[in-house]
């Protein structure tokens, strides 16, 4: 996902931190759901809880800020259900550890375009833009951490 123009209106913004949300409501589930696979190493099963909390850390984080501008967002047992009945992951060791890197690295491009969109921005928010942008770095940087650790895992089993 790509954010092309800078953000112009709260209305934007609650629509850009929403997808924040459901992005954290997928990963968590997901990262949940490959916890508790057969097999899995305890290096990686303790990544992915760790994964799925921080996830839920996230999307806590930005249901604070749309709260902030007077929104609603989708509660989180709807997502997780969502993606228990449609989501089938190839439940292998590398497969798992592939699906993760893809959802760190989603994640992480999602804020650094959403960072970069408010940057550009000179509307004015319904939030403090220097809380906002506070919340968005530490979140982005988060994700960046776990591209790199979910790397770190794939490299010791190559």
């Amino acid at each position: 996902m790509s954010i092309q123009q800078s953000v112009a209106s709260d209305h934007q913004l609650v629509r850009l931190l929403q997808i924040g949300v459901v992005l954290e409501e997928v990963v968590e589930a997901r990262a949940a759901k490959h916890a508790n696979t057969d097999d899995l190493d305890d290096n990686v099963r303790a990544f992915l809880r760790e994964a799925a909390a921080e996830s839920a850390t996230h999307r806590e984080r930005l249901d604070t800020l749309v709260d902030g501008l007077e929104a609603d967002t989708i509660p989180f047992d709807e997502i997780k259900l969502l993606v228990e009945q449609q989501y089938e992951a190839d439940q292998d060791f590398d497969g798992i550890l592939y699906d993760q890197l893809c959802n760190e690295e989603t994640a992480y491009k999602f804020y650094d375009d959403l960072i970069a969109a408010i940057e550009e921005s000179d509307a004015s928010f319904g939030l403090d833009r220097d809380h906002l942008l506070s919340v968005l770095r530490e979140i982005r940087a988060d994700e960046e951490a776990g591209v790199e650790e979910v790397t770190e895992l794939m490299e010791e089993r190559a």
